[in-house]
């Protein structure tokens, strides 16, 4: 066999191999898809074939029953105000930070450097009792000061900045310190028009923790018009009758946003990732 038989064949093989594998992982979100089409009856049904994958016959019923059973727009309305004022406000801010570990020179840098590694190997469930404590001091729970405030500042993102920054071109501030431009001016002028990918990485990655929270929400917002998406899906396993159709269409509803945001930033994504030097 010649060498280009067999290199067709090994991109065959991988090729195969890299289906199969992306069909296990795509498999739970289809038949979530399909459960969302399906009758009540139906959804369980012949589990152990691929036949579950195929809905005998498309109902919407599910989906009207979300909207009917739930204020659905509200929570989705929720939960994109606090992800968004999260994310825009966490850019902003961690984006200086991490621009100036990376160009700046001061005393201290790399100790702070160092902290800001180091703290990100505690998780949220670590402090999570503490900032309860603090925010109810404040008297911010039932508000989205409690949402969004504690989430403002992460040392992932602050470092996910910081080594992208660490190439970026020196020559280009310099020419503009040259030019009269200051260190704010030259951030917002030279450095955020050439740092999309990184920021469209920190978006996403932002934005799908926050889509996703849980906790954080159920602890601080007792007050049901202040509900996310993910507390409104909860509700569907607290109040009878429980039925598995309008559950996977709102979990079908709450996908959507995510599948849409990384279908166009995708491309920005991997070129951050690359960039900033954050292997998975």
């Amino acid at each position: 066999m010649s060498k280009k038989m067999k290199r067709r064949v090994k991109n065959v093989v991988y090729y195969i191999v890299g289906t199969l594998v992306a069909l296990i992982f795509v498999a739970p979100m289809i038949w979530m898809l399909v459960s969302s089409l399906k009758n009540e009856p139906d959804i369980f049904k012949n589990l152990s074939s691929l036949s579950t994958f195929i809905p005998k016959s498309i109902t919407l019923e599910n989906f009207q029953s979300v909207f009917e059973r739930t204020p659905m727009l509200r929570f989705i309305f929720n939960s994109l105000f606090y992800c968004l004022a999260i994310v825009i406000l966490d850019l902003l801010v961690n984006s200086m930070f991490g621009y100036a570990l990376a160009k700046f020179q001061f005393k201290g840098r790399e100790i702070l450097t160092n902290c800001v590694v180091a703290l990100m190997v505690f998780p949220f469930e670590a402090i999570i009792l503490a900032l309860y404590v603090e925010i109810n001091s404040f008297g911010w729970l039932n508000s989205w000061l409690a949402l969004i405030v504690p989430f403002i500042g992460k040392c992932f993102t602050i470092y996910l900045f910081r080594q992208f920054f660490v190439d970026f071109p020196d020559e280009l501030l310099e020419a503009a310190r040259i030019d009269g431009c200051g260190p704010f001016r030259i951030f917002i002028k030279i450095v955020i028009p050439n740092s999309g990918p990184v920021f469209a990485t920190a978006f996403i990655l932002d934005f799908s923790a926050h889509w996703n929270d849980y906790l954080w929400p159920l602890l601080v917002s007792t007050n049901e018009e202040m509900r996310t998406i993910q507390l409104g899906i909860a509700t569907f396993f607290n109040t009878e009758p429980i039925e598995y159709g309008p559950i996977m269409a709102a979990l079908v509803i709450c996908t959507i946003p995510m599948l849409i945001l990384f279908l166009i930033l995708q491309k920005y994504y991997v070129q951050g990732i690359t960039s900033s030097g954050i292997k998975g």
